[in-house]
């Protein structure tokens, strides 16, 4: 058996006296850090009275401890109450307009919005952290230098390199509370930019921007995830992978950390061992190659936290003394917290620590336990490290974002063996690309199956039932899990336990594969129409009654869904996708519906607002080589099992018009009347109750065997129209838990004294017609079929 070292503890008190320091002065206010540091100051003063031998190993910790808080009380404390009693706190808490001249101080951070379909993933905004220079607020200079935070718009903001002085003027707003910004500024309007970058700042974006070059010729979503995992820029990670990698808990690998840092080094480390070079010269080379790699990712706290612990490890290889990697951990952590105290709040900075934390204590001990229970070494190490790792973390995640991953182990293990190869394929390629293209290339190419793993391996995991499960958010959420993880934790030594929790498992199996892979019931034989579970959104699929052919009306608020949908069906050819109108949560799928299948044409309605969503589309359809078509009032598409006529918008405000509110964007929605094999369709859109008055007074025949219920079941609709479609299926496309009411409970009471049967994508998940000899009937997946 394995002889375990014992761990070197002596800084552990150390680094959580400041990181409590720093914590507690940021949430409760600057005299909390006074006091932490003075009480861990005063610790650290009796214990080195009560140890005077020299050579006694608790000498240093005390020593230690002692320092620690008098730089926690002194120098930390001090800087907490600068930053809190800051002259643009106030004003920012008042808001109003400001002037401000910056120095940027990390690199352009995407903010997603969910919907917007642009060509950076759904970012129409940037964050951006820099320092001040100079601030003029109501025309009154302020006399601040701290720290702030510019939401500026995407197009003009996101090339800002750190080290660049820029002036933005716009609106002043608070920061968040436990925080050391003094204050946020949404940007109006372009930069104005007084001073450059420093010359290896701009060197690395060329890097950076040769990589993303590079990667374009490999499919979106590789071409996307590659300078993820490399260099941590997710400007072209679409929102579909972002999702799949947060949901099967591989989203760490697109966060520059510690594993990057561990493979990069270790790579040189090793090529200079094969050349036969001595420990300092391979330390130096591995310093260098430390240094190069982190001004090419930029200066991100979980970055530097990495790069930290990474120097003092190489400094120990060059002194010959090969230490406990937690002295090396604590040493990052009091380091890194005195110089920027934010980041003792930081959910990633805690996550990255304890996560290192749990591999240097837990998974060594776990992987002997597995060893011993006759699981190979290298097995028994691939299964320990992502265990100890998630039930570690596990608590901080269930706190922060109110779920918890329960497959977040086996993707982690399944993915593992790809990524040290697509990293240093992908660093290789970032170095050679802005001077040999087309060596980049090749390299590119080489990560491209890796790539491709890890979307197939996040993708497959998402998409199991339960892979997610929803959990208080917050301090008692994460206790609780905290709680639950230690009761598992001990509970699992036991035999009985394991043997118990084993047949759950297979039980829990023998229910769910039967009914779910041997006789699958989706999707229904002879469907019509579908309504995709997409959210707060709509996404409906009309069969045209050819094999694998179906029409697309609207494409949920992001991508993913609906083409998880489409897959479903089996729908393989889209001749025509139909945008009812320009809402987020209508085209925010768009592009993936082109994902794996071919489409003909995109048809929008007259309206063009907002301009964003308009562009948008546009570019969508002109980079995937369709033509965007439109749809007038009294035209008809037609099809062997499906015939569609416009009916509506029958008002449409004038293409120069300011009318941008989102009622008047509703009320431009294409509304449609379509014939199909469960019987007639009436396809609503968003309408609201003017423009359903409209189709009313326009004569329009609105009888339908089949409702899709306008704007979610909102409760702007008017019982008359409702009454006039009369409809004995109602589908409404609606998110669960969504914090707009919908659907309303009074459109519902309305439609259901009508006789109708209601659907509900928020409770029934996909809903599809069928035809039925009593009418349409409702086959919701994974139910039995109701006919009306």
């Amino acid at each position: 058996m394995a002889v375990r070292s014992e761990q070197d503890l002596r800084l552990l008190a150390p680094a959580l006296a400041v990181w409590l320091a720093a914590l507690l002065g940021l949430l409760a206010g600057w005299w909390a850090a006074i006091v932490v540091g003075a009480l861990a100051a005063s610790a650290g003063a009796m214990g080195l009275r009560q140890s005077p031998v020299r050579g006694d190993r608790r000498r240093v910790a005390f020593g230690a401890l002692l320092v620690c808080g008098v730089l926690s009380a002194a120098p930390l404390g001090v800087r907490l109450l600068e930053a809190e009693q800051d002259d643009m706190r106030g004003l920012a808490a008042r808001g109003g307009e400001a002037e401000m001249s910056v120095t940027v101080t990390e690199r352009p951070r995407p903010v997603r919005s969910p919907g917007y379909g642009d060509q950076q993933g759904g970012s129409r905004s940037v964050v951006i952290a820099g320092e001040l220079d100079r601030a003029v607020v109501g025309g009154d200079p302020v006399a601040s230098t701290g720290r702030t935070l510019l939401i500026a718009p995407f197009d003009d903001w996101s090339r800002i390199l750190p080290g660049q002085r820029v002036t933005a003027t716009g609106s002043l707003a608070p920061p968040r509370s436990g925080e050391l910004t003094v204050g946020v500024l949404y940007v109006r309007g372009p930069p104005v930019i007084s001073g450059g970058a420093p010359w290896f700042q701009v060197a690395a974006e060329s890097m950076r921007a040769a990589l993303r070059e590079a990667c374009s010729v490999l499919p979106e979503e590789p071409a996307g995830l590659l300078p993820g995992l490399v260099v941590g820029d997710t400007t072209g990670l679409s929102s579909r992978v972002e999702e799949d990698f947060l949901d099967s808990g591989m989203s760490h690998l697109t966060a520059v950390s510690g594993t990057n840092v561990a493979i990069t080094c270790g790579a040189v480390l090793l090529t200079a061992r094969l050349l036969r070079a001595g420990p300092r010269f391979a330390a130096v080379t591995a310093g260098a190659a430390l240094l190069a790699f982190l001004v090419l990712v930029g200066p991100e706290p979980s970055v530097l936290r990495a790069g930290v612990m990474g120097a003092i490890a190489l400094l120990a290889l060059a002194l010959g003394r090969h230490g406990s990697a937690l002295p090396a951990l604590a040493c990052a952590v009091i380091g890194l917290v005195l110089w920027d105290p934010a980041m003792a709040v930081s959910f990633g900075f805690a996550l990255s620590v304890i996560a290192t934390g749990a591999l240097v204590l837990v998974a060594p001990r776990w992987s002997e336990m597995l060893a011993r229970k006759g699981i190979p070494p290298g097995f028994a190490e691939g299964l320990a490290v992502p265990l100890a790792a998630f039930v570690a973390t596990a608590p901080v995640i269930a706190g922060m974002a109110g779920e918890i991953s329960l497959v977040a182990v086996a993707a982690n293990v399944l993915a593992a063996p790809v990524v040290a190869p697509a990293t240093i394929f992908g660093v290789l390629a970032a170095a050679l690309a802005p001077w040999w293209p087309g060596a980049a290339e090749v390299l590119v190419h080489a990560a491209a199956p890796e790539a491709e793993w890890l979307i197939f391996v996040a993708r497959e995991a998402a998409g199991l039932p339960w892979a997610v499960l929803p959990w208080p958010s917050g301090w008692w959420g994460g206790l609780l899990a905290a709680l639950l993880a230690v009761v598992a934790v001990v509970a699992l030594r036991r035999r009985g336990v394991r043997i118990c929790l084993a047949l759950l498992l297979a039980g829990a199996l023998l229910v769910a594969v039967p009914g779910q892979v041997i006789s699958p019931s989706w999707p229904p034989a002879g469907w019509a129409i579908t309504a995709c579970d997409v959210g707060q959104g709509d996404g409906l699929v009309l069969a045209t009654g050819e094999p694998g052919r179906a029409i697309v009306v609207d494409t949920g608020p992001e991508p993913g869904p609906v083409d998880e949908c489409l897959d479903r069906l089996d729908v393989e050819r889209v001749p025509l996708v139909i945008l009812s109108h320009l809402h987020a949560d209508h085209i925010g799928g768009l592009r993936s519906v082109f994902e794996s299948r071919a489409v003909g044409a995109v048809a929008v309605g007259p309206g063009r607002r907002p301009d964003w969503a308009w562009r948008s589309v546009a570019a969508t359809a002109s980079a995937a080589g369709v033509p965007l078509l439109e749809l007038s009032v009294g035209q008809r598409l037609s099809w062997p099992a499906l015939t569609v006529d416009v009916l509506g918008p029958e008002y449409v405000p004038p293409q120069d018009s300011s009318e941008e509110d989102g009622t008047g964007i509703n009320n431009t929605s294409v509304v449609m009347r379509a014939a199909t094999s469960a019987g007639t369709v009436l396809l609503t859109g968003d309408v609201e109750l003017a423009a359903q008055s409209d189709l009313l007074a326009s004569g329009a025949d609105l009888r339908s065997d089949i409702l899709k219920v306008p704007h979610h079941g909102s409760r702007f609709a008017l019982p008359e129209f409702l009454g006039a479609a009369g409809a004995r299926v109602a589908l409404v496309s609606v998110g669960e838990g969504n914090r707009y009411g919908h659907p309303n409970p009074v459109t519902l009471d309305v439609l259901s004294a009508g006789g109708a049967l209601i659907a509900r994508t928020d409770t029934d998940g996909d809903a599809a017609v069928v035809p039925d000899e009593r009418g349409p009937a409702v086959v919701r997946r994974g139910r039995q079929r109701h006919p009306c």
